[in-house]
């Protein structure tokens, strides 16, 4: 009896006094692995000091808590408010210009945009007639689908079929692991994503290898889509890139472009049926540049004259929050602010804490377009980035969001099925039923 009484108070006493010294072990594993090497090599008396806030637990950091609020309560804004003391700022790297300044040369110019204009028009139309007919859709799929068709053609010159189809899937199941913890093992998102990638390389790498065959024929023409464009592109020497990096870049573009734009779009179709009045302000200017014909195309300077429309474009980008957070890696040693942020540590950029902050916009969660009335203030609104990270496909994007919002207003009403759905925040934040809407022809 005296030996099992010891054995139970031994027990006891683990528990009291080990298992909160086994927690804050783990609890400042991460502090004792990484900060004090740093403060042994470098001593922090009369120097910056590093960042404030704590580095969570070993290999996992503070995803436990992350996923708590994001997945489980569906609260994103408290773990972000709750980070907002230790915020510092943004450090910016060098951008890759050849492709950047491609892009942005062969995508803004005003004959291209009003050719893209033309482009985008007929699967929109097409789309928006498709799901008239079958009275209820999941919007956030449709407009998926939608957008994918036309990024396909403007990106690599593919057609609907089931290749793009089976791309678009692949696709998704890549952007669900860009953000998830690489754990590469079966059922995970990361390790799934891995496998999409690599069949989305074996499919690009196809379309490149048509395009030199093609090229190498005599008199055969180009389709001028963005791969042609990255497969010409040259340095100040003149070499180009490798087919690596024509199919990585031409991915990269295809992500850009299509989960922004898919996404915005979906939240415009679910916010404008919350908000009827913005809706009719909407619908009566768009009504006022119709055509002769709901069907009939509009033109990119016709896009510039519809303000308000404009207006609900931006306001759906910020509600979107497509982007919430980017990560920077740190090139050298950087003193910011009186803090010392060491080579190779990751800079976190919180970009929906800057859209959803009351400080900068009144009544964020509100849709509310004449807010774009009065530009926001510098650095508040990044849907696209800021500076030399600035998305070079922004006025692609914001066209064809607003060409879409002129076709739907003019020709259909909708409503929302699940008007009271609640909303998942990961991979990107949108209505748990995917914006299942009763839609018909006005």
């Amino acid at each position: 009896m005296e030996s099992s009484n010891s054995i139970e108070g031994v027990f006891m006493a683990w528990i009291l006094v080990g298992l909160p010294v086994l927690v804050g072990m783990l609890w400042w594993w991460n502090e004792l692995w990484y900060v004090l090497p740093l403060m042994l090599r470098r001593p922090s008396s009369g120097r910056a000091k590093l960042p404030p806030g704590n580095m969570g637990l070993p290999f996992l950091g503070e995803m436990l808590t992350f996923l708590w609020y994001f997945k489980i309560l569906g609260r994103p804004d408290e773990f972000i408010d709750s980070k907002r003391r230790n915020s510092l700022g943004v450090v910016r790297g060098k951008a890759h210009a050849r492709v950047r300044n491609y892009v942005l040369n062969s995508v803004n110019r005003p004959k291209t945009l009003q050719h893209i204009a033309q482009q985008l028009q007929p699967k929109m139309v097409a789309a928006l007639q498709s799901w008239s007919q079958k009275g209820k859709v999941i919007a956030s799929d449709e407009i998926k689908k939608m957008t994918f068709e036309n990024i396909g053609k403007l990106f690599v010159s593919m057609e609907p079929g089931p290749l793009l189809d089976s791309m678009n899937k692949l696709f998704q199941g890549m952007v669900k692991g860009i953000r998830a913890q690489p754990l590469n093992f079966p059922g995970t998102a990361s390790h799934y994503a891995t496998k999409c990638k690599r069949k989305l390389d074996e499919i690009f790498l196809e379309e490149l290898k048509k395009k030199k065959e093609k090229r190498q024929i005599n008199g055969a023409e180009k389709t001028n889509d963005l791969m042609d464009g990255l497969m010409e592109i040259k340095d100040e020497q003149g070499n180009q890139l490798s087919d690596t990096e024509v199919i990585e870049n031409s991915m990269g573009l295809v992500i850009g472009g299509y989960e922004s734009t898919s996404l915005a779009t979906m939240w415009v179709v679910y916010c404008l049926a919350k908000y009827p009045n913005v809706l009719q302000k909407l619908r009566e200017e768009n009504m006022a540049m119709k055509k002769n014909k709901p069907e009939d195309f509009i033109t990119s300077e016709d896009v510039s004259k519809l303000k308000y429309t404009n207006k609900v474009v931006e306001e759906s980008l910020r509600m979107a929050n497509t982007v919430a957070f980017v990560f920077r890696s740190v090139a050298k040693e950087t003193e910011f602010e009186g803090y010392r942020i060491p080579k190779d540590w990751k800079v976190l950029v919180w970009l929906r804490y800057l859209h959803t902050n009351s400080e900068y916009f009144d009544d964020p969660l509100c849709f509310n377009p004449d807010r774009w009335d009065e530009p926001a203030k510098a650095g508040t609104f990044q849907v696209f980035g800021l500076g030399p990270r600035l998305c070079p496909g922004n006025t692609l994007a914001r066209m064809s969001i607003a060409v879409f919002l002129h076709h739907l207003s003019i020709g259909y009403k909708w409503e929302l099925v699940n008007p009271d759905a609640g909303v998942t925040y990961l991979p990107h934040p949108k209505p748990a039923d995917g914006v299942e809407i009763a839609i018909s022809k006005i």
